[in-house]
């Protein structure tokens, strides 16, 4: 394909599964990452299980001096897919202005470089967090923001104004938009996972560590949400089914097949399942007892979001497809990889 496309965050959880589709599809990855939450090792990872090794680049995006000179040597880029970024919802809580200055500093230098080195294609990795407490369930790309639950989902909404303002001015630029829901799960070939450093902030590797040893127990945050089983419902999707996503995102805007400007999309299997609904679902599939106790619930989170998925199913003409089973299975399966159980 020759096509050459910038990952930042490349060696992180989401982007190191999308490295490797972008790859076996036949695009060329040049990945921007500071190795803040994620292991130099997972080039390794993405080489072994494509046959190709991406070209790999070190450093912050905060520093602006460091991205213009990379522009300069990638002259070529066909696309830019940003995925580097804090994701802690209850750390951004407590830290606003870490997430302010990276999130937003980081996107403003990579759309200006953008624009001033004239690459055309911009995918960005934003948030159902954009929604907040959604009024009606299942959430359409329709549904109005609201005031944003924590820093982290007020990042995202602010990045989506900047890109929207961006490409008002700059038509040469095309961006698309990908809302994620919950991403969870493993590359079937164990190779690749998620790898939270210290304690683990989403569900499933909590739970993938306390099936391990690694944690004592798992905490639930709340059982006395307004919901069946009185646990927060999420929409959880497959890491892989994710990444795929992003390959169709290119390739429509590579294709002219874009009929605005941004372009959202959300990202998930259109179903929601609870935290508790979750936890068993694991030990039916691994066999494996898990250790766990209700707390108190987690500031920022909110109560129930999963979405409709109709307008990336019919429009980007993409569907997630692997079962919340078999993504369970190989998150425990890349847990178990990296512990040598």
């Amino acid at each position: 394909m020759n096509k050459l496309i910038l990952v930042t965050g490349g060696t992180g959880y989401i982007g190191s599964h999308t490295v490797v589709e972008l790859m076996n599809v036949g695009f060329d990855v040049v990945i921007i990452d500071n190795l803040s939450n994620s292991e130099k090792s997972v080039l390794d990872g993405i080489a072994e299980i494509t046959g190709r090794r991406a070209y790999f680049e070190q450093f912050d995006l905060c520093d602006k001096e460091k991205l213009d000179n990379f522009f300069k040597v990638y002259k070529k880029l066909d696309a830019v897919i940003h995925f580097a970024a804090y994701k802690s919802v209850g750390e951004s809580v407590e830290k606003p202005l870490k997430y302010y200055q990276n999130n937003l500093t980081s996107l403003m230098n990579l759309l200006e470089c953008m624009v001033n080195f004239n690459i055309p294609h911009f995918v960005f990795s934003s948030s159902a967090t954009v929604y907040g407490q959604p009024d009606q369930l299942p959430v359409t790309e329709k549904a109005s923001f609201k005031p944003a639950d924590s820093p982290y989902g007020n990042t995202k909404q602010i990045a989506e104004e900047i890109i929207y303002d961006t490409v008002s001015v700059n038509p040469n630029l095309q961006a698309i938009s990908l809302r994620y829901f919950n991403p969870i799960g493993a590359h079937s070939s164990a190779l690749i996972g998620e790898l939270p450093t210290g304690v683990p902030d989403n569900l499933v590797p909590f739970i993938t560590q306390t099936a391990a040893g690694v944690r004592t127990e798992l905490k639930v945050f709340g059982d006395d949400y307004n919901t069946p089983d009185g646990s927060a419902i999420r929409d959880y999707i497959n890491v892989v089914d994710l990444a795929k996503a992003h390959v169709v995102s290119i390739k429509r805007m590579i294709e002219n097949k874009t009929k605005s400007n941004p372009e959202v999309f959300n990202l998930g299997t259109g179903k929601g399942t609870s935290v508790l609904e979750i936890v068993k679902a694991f030990e039916n599939v691994t066999g494996e007892k898990l250790k766990y106790k209700i707390v108190d619930r987690r500031e920022g989170d909110v109560e129930s979001v999963y979405a409709d998925t109709k307008l990336a199913n019919e429009e980007l003409g993409w569907k997630a497809e692997i079962s919340s089973e078999d993504t369970l299975l190989s998150a425990w399966n890349w847990e178990k990889n990296i512990r040598d159980i």
